[in-house]
């Protein structure tokens, strides 16, 4: 498992930067002030928790914790539910999608916690 988080946080950084230079340039134009604003909180998530599963690769490779792959599907589906709802809303303006938002940030927690909570529990 350890391959696909770097290999999947690799892929979500770099296509966060590609997503992020769409939106500043070819967006530009078409996003108002408050779309800009939820396009780039979906871009800084989707980095941090990119680099997220870069960091959780590199410790499960040193302390071999199999039970910090939950973060890793965790921060994926916080990517994909917060940044993905967030990006659809700021480009097409369809706020109702934003009653999922939330259930993306919980995923963030959510492994969050996770990871703490095996870090803690982790003895050598």
């Amino acid at each position: 498992m350890i391959k696909k988080w770097v290999v999947s946080g690799a892929v979500f950084a770099f296509l966060s930067i590609a997503i992020g230079a769409f939106g500043a340039h070819g967006l530009r134009d078409v996003l108002n002030e408050y779309g800009k604003s939820i396009y780039q909180t979906a871009v800084l998530y989707q980095i941090f928790h990119s680099l997220a599963l870069i960091a959780l690769a590199i410790i499960q490779n040193q302390w071999q914790i199999p039970r910090l792959n939950i973060s890793g599907w965790s921060f994926i589906a916080g990517i994909l539910i917060f940044s993905g709802s967030l990006y659809i809303i700021a480009i097409t303006g369809f706020r109702t999608l934003g009653a999922v938002t939330p259930v993306g940030g919980l995923a963030f927690l959510f492994g969050w916690f996770w990871f703490i909570l095996q870090i803690i529990k982790y003895e050598k």
